[in-house]
């Protein structure tokens, strides 16, 4: 008997030291897991953060008067751009935000971010917006429910400037940016391969007559794609190089250079993000704000244009028209570090 109750004991403690060890074994992982995982989100964060400082000193480097970046906007100041250009620039009072739009570049889910944030807009059932996916993109696309920088000049007149100069120096301020080529592609397949009867009336009809030798276009844009009559790239790129083009009106924002859109040499922006990098910036820019456990970027399309469509998409455009192209958005490829499509320019 008092074998067995010995026997029983020396069970018990082996259990219990296994028991035991088995428990430290399992506190130190997990400690450690716990500490390599913080030390794997500090490397994280830190590697974002040199991101951002590297994109801002490029834009900084080449703004200076004597870098090797020279374009017709560059020396002016701020207080000199005309007041209809500094529409883009859209002001959340309530955050301390000031977001400057660029079209085809993610553009609608951040004026939706930017209408929760204001709390301008309600919904139908009276209250502010709280989700932007609630947000039906005909609204946010509505400039009368955006406050831009222009909204502010027409409110103010003459007293807006300073007001501008406050809130320039003390908000937040943010842009996403693109290839270039690859933003005109996603423009051209947005507003002219889908039926968009604005867009065929102001421009392609125009174009259609300038560079496809169609005297008289169809009256309307169902009208044409019935008769198979389509714009193609080559015109929509013969169009952006004509110097005619200009003269008669301003590039539509959905091709306007981005820097034209957005004035980053007069304005020292705080983050620069991209949409080849939209995940981790959206997160990183609304943690720095303090919104990412208020607010969630709605998801982006599957079908974005990709970079590695530019071929296929400039296939019949004629080397030296690309390099036309090239030169034309050039300040923008330089200013935000993209690449030069030197495959597409020495074919």
């Amino acid at each position: 008997m008092k074998m067995g109750m010995k026997w029983q004991l020396q069970c018990f403690f082996l259990l219990g030291t296994v028991l035991i060890t088995f428990f430290i074994i399992c506190w130190d992982a997990r400690r450690d897991g716990t500490f390599y995982l913080q030390k794997a989100l500090q490397t994280d964060v830190t590697h974002l953060k040199m991101r951002q400082e590297h994109r801002r000193h490029i834009t900084r480097e080449l703004c200076l008067a004597n870098s090797s970046l020279n374009f017709t906007e560059k020396l002016i100041t701020f207080d000199k751009i005309p007041n209809k250009a500094l529409d883009h620039l859209i002001v959340d009072d309530r955050h301390g935000v000031i977001y400057c739009f660029v079209p085809k570049v993610a553009c609608t889910n951040w004026k939706r971010i930017m209408i929760v944030l204001s709390q301008n807009l309600k919904a139908p059932d009276g209250a502010p917006y709280l989700d932007p996916l609630d947000i039906p993109s005909k609204v946010v696309h509505n400039s009368t429910v955006h406050k831009t920088f222009n909204k502010l000049w027409r409110r103010f007149g003459r007293y807006s400037r300073p007001l501008l100069h406050h809130k320039l120096k003390n908000y937040t301020k943010f842009l996403f940016v693109r290839d270039p080529f690859v933003r005109l592609i996603s423009g051209f397949r947005d507003k002219f391969v889908k039926p968009d009867e604005y867009f065929y009336n102001m421009y392609g009809s125009t174009m259609l007559q300038r560079y496809a030798n169609i005297s008289k276009p169809p009256d309307s844009v169902q009208e044409a794609f019935a008769a198979g009559i389509r714009l193609s790239f080559t015109h929509f790129i013969k169009y952006l190089l004509d110097p005619q083009t200009e003269k008669e009106k301003p590039f539509n924002e959905h091709w306007q250079q981005i820097y034209r859109l957005c004035h980053p040499c007069q304005i020292e922006y705080d983050f620069v993000g991209k949409l080849e990098t939209l995940d981790e910036d959206t997160e990183h820019l609304l943690n720095i704000l303090g919104l990412d456990n208020y607010i969630h970027f709605p998801p982006g399309y599957k079908k974005r244009t990709a970079v590695d469509w530019e071929r296929d998409w400039f296939a019949n455009i004629s080397v030296a028209d690309r390099r036309k192209l090239y030169h034309l958005y050039e300040t923008d490829f330089r200013l935000f570090e993209y690449d030069k499509p030197e495959a597409l320019l020495h074919e």
